[in-house]
């Protein structure tokens, strides 16, 4: 089930036919307190949330969700007429996994979906336990601890921190994270990964120096020679 968050009642109505002729089920809402008495009896499987709307704008909902447990990890991508660099900046640092700007395609709203839902239900999936440094990421319990303190993180940066992590010592360009990690093209989109890795180190403490920026190249993990690789 996905959830739908749009006031403008021609896009809400075109993009959950589109979204429910494709076989995924969508329930829109025009208000934020209509999305809410939802989520209070059903959590979807992914939520498309507008910035500008009524009641509650989009990026004081997103936090909201980022900070209960229980919703923290839901995918969210935002679905807005802001375009600037500034405005997907500010959704990305609130913990948006994608952004998409209006006017859209429908064709590449589908597609970044369902790289979406594919990267959920493909993660945590494998056993036992990562370590790197401070770090422990146990994939099939989707929980990463710094330092033996438990670290709440989207989606999208828990993804990013395991395909490091996994691939300690590796240096990879923001366009090759941007493939593996959001599955699809994003060119001159590069601003995402750094947004990602700004939160992730902060979120971190001191244990995010484990991701060093590579002048000119991209980001690595780097471990230590004690760290312990399970999977």
């Amino acid at each position: 089930m996905i959830y739908l968050l749009e006031d403008d009642s021609g896009i809400r109505s075109f993009v959950t036919y589109a979204l429910n002729n494709s076989g995924l089920e969508t329930e829109s809402f025009e208000l934020p307190s209509d999305f809410w008495q939802a989520m209070n009896k059903k959590f979807p499987e992914l939520i498309l949330l507008d910035i500008m709307l009524p009641e509650e704008d989009g990026l004081s909902i997103l936090k909201k969700i980022r900070s209960d447990d229980k919703t923290a990890r839901l995918p969210v991508i935002m679905l807005t007429a802001k375009d600037t660099e500034y405005d997907k900046v500010q959704g990305l640092d609130s913990g948006a996994d994608d952004y998409v700007s209006k006017p859209f395609s429908i064709m590449e709203l589908l597609s970044r979906i369902k790289a979406l839902l594919r990267r959920t239900s493909d993660s945590g999936t494998e056993k036992n336990s990562l370590t790197v440094g401070n770090i422990c990421i146990y994939p099939s319990k989707h929980e990463v601890f710094a330092d033996d303190t438990k670290i709440n993180l989207t989606l999208k940066e828990y993804e990013l921190l395991l395909w490091l992590v996994k691939n300690k010592g590796e240096v990879y360009s923001r366009d090759t994270l941007l493939q593996k990690i959001w599955g699809y093209g994003f060119s001159g989109e590069s601003r995402t990964v750094d947004v990602h890795v700004r939160t992730l180190r902060s979120k971190l403490g001191k244990s995010g120096g484990i991701i060093k920026t590579i002048r000119g190249v991209g980001y690595k993990a780097e471990g230590t020679e004690s760290d312990r690789k399970n999977i």
